[in-house]
């Protein structure tokens, strides 16, 4: 067997959700990061929303999407736009410091 096939059947056998994880990381590596290399954001649109934002920072940052800590702060900022009238370009930069500060403690840890 191939390591193409090995890797398809591979994929196979994962249900739906680690699939999706397998997918982003290899969006990931396909983009020209490395692991011990920090991933390159995705620039951001002149007109972007706090919801793009998050969308754009997911995809930027794919190793950190289903982190407990940033989607709680992802949520707090949210709210803080939508409801408190937190400015959209302070959010976001609010919300690029965090997962530029997430994506440091991970490759500490490693």
């Amino acid at each position: 067997m191939s390591r193409e096939e090995e890797l398809i059947a591979l994929f196979r056998a994962l249900p739906p959700q680690a699939r999706a994880s397998l997918l982003d990381y290899a969006a990931f590596l396909a983009r020209g990061a490395a692991p011990g290399r920090p991933p390159e954001p995705a620039p951001r649109p002149e007109q972007e929303t706090v919801v793009q934002a998050i969308k754009r920072l997911n995809r930027s940052y794919p190793l950190l999407r289903r982190h407990h800590h940033l989607t709680r702060q992802a949520e707090i900022l949210l709210a803080r736009h939508m409801a408190d009238g937190l400015p959209a370009r302070e959010a976001i930069d609010e919300l690029e410091r965090c997962y530029r500060e997430q994506q440091s403690q991970l490759e500490r840890s490693d």
